[in-house]
């Protein structure tokens, strides 16, 4: 009986303790109470803010996550690093018939108003191409950067 109420109290502790661990200087409580809310699960956050944005690193499920609020708290978008098989195979084959000579070198998906979007960068030896898609809707050309050469 007294083993099982140090353990009790032991996870008690730890709850409360991850729950306000990562509170950094400058992010408002609203955004930390609406992250707790969402992501109750969440291990391992760190806060980053800006003027206009706070941003939560977290871990969910094993696997890394960003989760964006504005000011007064609430949730704007969560993204997450994806792998290129992770992608939704109408984008996945589009990807390899438009860009098959080229590597990637940044995958995400951004969850925002219950819709996902893909953001991926390709680059070959002349440009880096970003390209988006909104669902499992085709790729459009986001922002297509020439490199220099050296």
């Amino acid at each position: 009986m007294k083993k099982q109420l140090i353990t009790l109290s032991l996870a008690v502790l730890v709850t409360i303790s991850s729950a306000f661990a990562g509170n950094k200087e400058g992010v408002s409580d609203k955004a930390i109470k609406s992250f707790n809310r969402e992501f109750a699960q969440a291990r391992n956050v760190e806060w980053d803010t800006n003027k206009e944005l706070q941003k939560a690193t977290f871990e969910l499920n094993g696997q890394v996550m960003f989760a964006y609020y504005n000011k007064e708290g609430e949730l704007l978008a969560v993204s997450r690093n994806l792998a290129t098989n992770q992608l939704p195979i109408r984008l996945s084959a589009s990807l390899k018939q438009q860009y098959g000579d080229y590597w990637v070198s940044d995958l995400f998906e951004m969850a925002s108003n219950n819709e996902s979007s893909y953001y991926i960068t390709v680059e070959n030896a002349d440009s880096k191409t970003v390209l988006r898609a909104i669902g499992a809707g085709d790729w459009q050309l986001y922002k297509k950067i020439k490199k220099e050469a050296l």
